[in-house]
């Protein structure tokens, strides 16, 4: 019920639910409503998570490697309308209480089968729009972040470790990625979660941009997962006195989140390098929504040189049927 975001010619399994990359959505323009109340699963789908729980105590006692807990978001729903003059983009994100394992409860078993026969898939995602899945459904808001260095002009990709759980180990994906996490992004003086802040964390945690740092960060839209089921919002985040030796040179010395990523290749920033590099690695190596966010942080570098005329997503369109030529595609 919902379209996939081509590129390179592969229809990907990500929905681009709001943006093109011509304009951002200004941080004042994000409203995001908290309600402190947690999901409730069916009690057949409430069993699947108690077993999980057990499973990962079980893992704990023994001294095995386990999943931990922690306190995250449920998305009851997301809004998108425009402002009454400018029609700029307004984005309306209203969330409540979840948990990690309430997360595996729904990722892990989308296939899964119920007592009236239908898999989670089947009758939440494809027997009606995804987007109106129930909050349970929706226990996964990621924040998405293209990195830009402006000292040599590279895009950052980051490739998921095999030691992190879930569908998108073992493939390439945005250059940083941090789920909402209450303990991080609930603030202690009532403010509302702020997905920039999400963000410049993000940045921090995974890639050793500091704070000191001078970093551009602009949110470009929101996607579906469509494989997974998750949330996602689009950041590009440039970064003009880093280059990649830096960078790397940084991550040597430690990071915070260092095991999150086991290799990362930064890609000359330009449209064709950047499809060419996607188009040259396997669709099953990549995560269903990283080539939409590198689409969008291209369009938004082109805009920002023509001036911010819109009409220079024509040369990054140009690009990629010239990579799509040149291989065949």
């Amino acid at each position: 019920m919902r379209d996939r975001f081509t590129v390179v010619g592969r229809a990907t399994g990500c929905h681009l639910f709001e943006g093109d990359g011509t304009r951002p959505v200004d941080e004042e323009n994000v409203h995001v409503k908290y309600t402190p109340k947690r999901v409730q699963f069916p009690e057949e789908i409430a069993a699947w998570r108690r077993s999980i729980e057990a499973e990962e105590e079980r893992k704990e006692a023994g001294g095995l490697p386990h999943r931990w807990n922690n306190a995250r978001f449920a998305v009851e729903r997301v809004v998108v309308t425009r402002t009454h003059l400018a029609e700029e983009p307004v984005v309306s994100l209203a969330l409540r209480d979840a948990d990690y394992f309430d997360f595996l409860t729904t990722s892990l078993n989308l296939d899964r089968r119920q007592r009236n026969g239908l898999t989670l898939r089947q009758q939440y995602l494809e027997g009606g729009d995804p987007v109106d899945a129930p909050s349970w459904m929706n226990c996964s808001f990621g924040v998405n972040v293209a990195l830009e260095t402006g000292k040599d002009g590279k895009m950052l990709f980051s490739r998921r470790s095999a030691q992190v759980a879930g569908p998108n180990s073992a493939r390439w994906n945005s250059s940083a990625n941090e789920g909402l996490a209450q303990q991080h992004d609930l603030r202690r003086d009532g403010s509302p979660v702020s997905l920039h802040a999400v963000a410049r964390r993000a940045l921090f945690e995974e890639l050793a941009v500091h704070d000191g740092d001078i970093a551009e960060v602009e949110l470009l839209g929101f996607g579906l997962d469509l494989i997974n089921h998750q949330w996602a919002a689009f950041f590009r985040a440039v970064v003009p006195e880093l280059d990649e030796p830096a960078l790397r040179l940084r991550w040597t010395r430690g990071v915070t989140d260092k095991w999150e990523h086991d290799r990362f290749e930064f890609v000359d920033a330009d449209p064709e390098s950047v499809f060419g590099f996607i188009a040259d690695e396997p669709e099953e190596r990549w995560t269903p929504c990283a080539p939409a966010l590198f689409y969008l942080a291209l369009v938004r570098g082109a805009v920002k040189r023509a001036g911010g005329d819109p009409a220079a997503r024509a040369a990054v369109e140009r690009a990629e049927r010239k990579v799509m030529a040149d291989r065949g595609l």
